[in-house]
């Protein structure tokens, strides 16, 4: 009897055949293509000309040119031919490709202030709500709270609603307290939204570390908030890297409130990029440019914390 259980639990599992594999390795592919093809064509008109990214049929082959990314960082005049031509020689590069136009620059564009107003809100926010979802979901993982799964339960809520229904009485809310128009405001807004999902994410892998170990660490001397930081926090560090990532995805791409609260000095990339207006009608080429730049600190922050997600919960320890 014991050698049937055992030949028939060393053969439970059953190898996928090479064909399957290679089935699913297509399916992996062709999904990855379709995902990542329009991300390509973006960047792609980034570099084409006006004429070349209007085109149609679309073209793929064209002559490729930093016009987008100059026209995304400067604002330009027109200029007759004449005045033109009684201009100083051009000093840079992209001067000289603006006065190809019968165009001069005037100044630089919003787009840096936007971008810069980005990093601060979406990271500042993410930073925030990490943190207090953190400590908030230990403190729901290791003590008993009174009525402890209602609170999870509101807080939960707080994500049930669309942001449009609140957007009226934050917006009366912000103007009361001036905070419309104010990086502090948005990162406190996008804070509030954030910190539900950072607690209920964070409680289920804290959940899974064994109390064990905090309880020897507190009887080898150690603090609570060092146990937390010494011995909790390593082993966490896959569902810290995992929450901080849908926070800052959320943070980054919010667009309602973006534009209700925001006008000029906090305004983000997302209410910033569709306005960005070229001769005659929508900039494509700049508005592709302006996208690629959008797109890159996030892939960046989602890379650097990619070891982090491969790596298992028992980092820095051994699961019970």
């Amino acid at each position: 009897m014991t050698a049937v259980l055992t030949k028939s639990t060393a053969h439970s599992i059953v190898e996928a055949s090479p064909r399957a594999k290679a089935v699913a390795g297509g399916l992996v592919i062709l999904y990855a293509v379709i995902t990542i093809l329009p991300l390509l064509w973006i960047v792609a008109t980034a570099f084409k000309s006006q004429s070349d990214a209007i085109a149609y049929p679309p073209k793929v082959i064209f002559q490729p040119t930093l016009e987008g990314y100059v026209n995304l960082f400067t604002v330009r005049t027109r200029q007759t031919p004449d005045f033109v031509a009684k201009l100083p020689p051009p000093q840079t590069w992209y001067d000289k490709l603006v006065r190809q136009r019968d165009m001069v620059i005037a100044g630089p564009s919003k787009v840096v202030p936007r971008f810069v107003n980005s990093l601060i809100i979406g990271f500042g926010s993410t930073f925030l709500a990490v943190f207090l979802g953190t400590l908030a979901a230990y403190a729901f993982s290791r003590f008993r709270i009174p009525l402890a799964d209602d609170l999870l339960f509101f807080i939960l809520s707080t994500r049930m609603m669309p942001p449009v229904a609140v957007a009226i009485p934050i917006y009366l809310m912000y103007r009361q307290l001036n905070l419309t128009d104010t990086r502090l405001g948005m990162i406190l807004l996008y804070t509030a939204v954030n910190v539900s999902l950072a607690v209920w994410l964070l409680k289920g892998f804290i959940d899974e570390i064994p109390r064990e170990y905090e309880e020897a660490a507190l009887v080898d001397g150690y603090t609570r908030l060092q146990a937390l930081r010494k011995v909790v926090l390593p082993q966490a560090v896959t569902g810290i890297a995992a929450t901080a990532i849908f926070c800052l995805i959320f943070s980054w791409n919010e667009y309602a409130f973006a534009v209700l609260l925001t006008s000029g000095e906090a305004q983000t990339m997302p209410p910033f990029i569709p306005f960005i207006i070229g001769e005659g009608g929508q900039d494509w080429p700049a508005v592709a440019a302006a996208t690629t730049l959008f797109v890159v600190p996030i892939v960046l922050f989602t890379v650097l914390l990619r070891k982090h997600l491969l790596r298992g919960i028992t980092f820095g320890a051994v699961r019970k």
